[in-house]
């Protein structure tokens, strides 16, 4: 059965993850997923992932979970734009999660980034989701 959102099952699987205290989790390999794993990796929010290949040449990524004194480091993490609704922002109106505390990953013409790095680029795309 072929998944409807494969971002949001990804991002459903770290946020269960986190609450039953696990080191890690599986989910299926993917360029997007893997994209959005380095943002989260570069920004602190995860410890790492690895790419492990199976013998049907799909790929399984493992996602370490990052705690910080037993409690998971991503407080919130939600999905934004969904495939039933679509939410794209200019750069000037991308919002700002808890005043700049947290994050918003970002799918822009030039990769997926963070709010930030699309507000200094001035480039505008589509909120994927937010992390805090």
């Amino acid at each position: 059965m072929a998944l409807v959102d494969p971002i949001g099952d990804m991002i459903t699987r770290i946020r269960n993850g986190q609450m039953r205290m696990l080191t890690n989790v599986k989910i299926p390999s993917s360029k997007f997923r893997v994209k959005i794993l380095d943002v989260l990796k570069q920004e602190g929010y995860i410890s790492g992932y690895k790419i492990i290949s199976d013998s049907q040449n799909k790929g399984i990524l493992t996602v370490d979970l990052k705690y910080d004194n037993g409690s998971p480091v991503i407080k919130e993490i939600k999905r934004i734009s969904k495939p039933g609704r679509r939410i794209y922002a200019k750069a000037s109106s991308i919002p700002k999660i808890q005043n700049g505390l947290g994050l918003a990953i970002v799918s822009t013409s030039k990769g997926i980034m963070t709010d930030n790095d699309a507000r200094n680029q001035n480039i505008g795309g589509e909120i994927i989701c937010r992390v805090f």
